[in-house]
């Protein structure tokens, strides 16, 4: 895992050991705690426009960035508790997408890949 990661993620343990918030922790506690920060993320971003969105003032963004910690903070916490190393798992998904995307299908697109694979073998332009 990157030393950053790690630093994040041992500073998290701690952070809960010492107020001994381990026993509330538990996978599913953290996953839902991680759906909220989530959904409090996206709350920034509700009524804007694409361009707006784009383009947030430094306070908004600042604002954003809290969220995006929190949503990072428990992401690496729920890592932890699970054994899981993050950055393995980023790396795994991102050659499993690969493999689902292949740039000649989907450069370009937004499809899904299930039907990025349907055009094709329908004779579809994949571009």
């Amino acid at each position: 895992m990157p030393d950053a990661l790690h630093e994040l993620q041992s500073a998290m343990r701690q952070f809960a050991q010492e107020r001994d918030w381990e026993q509330f922790h538990s996978p599913k506690n953290l996953a839902m705690a991680l759906s909220i920060e989530a959904g409090e993320l996206m709350e920034h971003f509700q009524w804007l426009t694409e361009t707006q969105s784009r383009n947030l003032s430094d306070e908004h963004k600042a604002q954003v960035g809290t969220e995006i910690a929190d949503v990072l903070l428990y992401l690496l916490r729920l890592c932890d508790v699970l054994q899981i190393d993050p950055a393995d798992a980023a790396r795994g998904k991102l050659l499993i997408n690969a493999k689902k995307y292949p740039v000649e299908l989907a450069k370009g697109r937004s499809d899904k890949y299930s039907h990025l694979h349907e055009s094709r073998t329908a004779g579809e332009d994949p571009a």
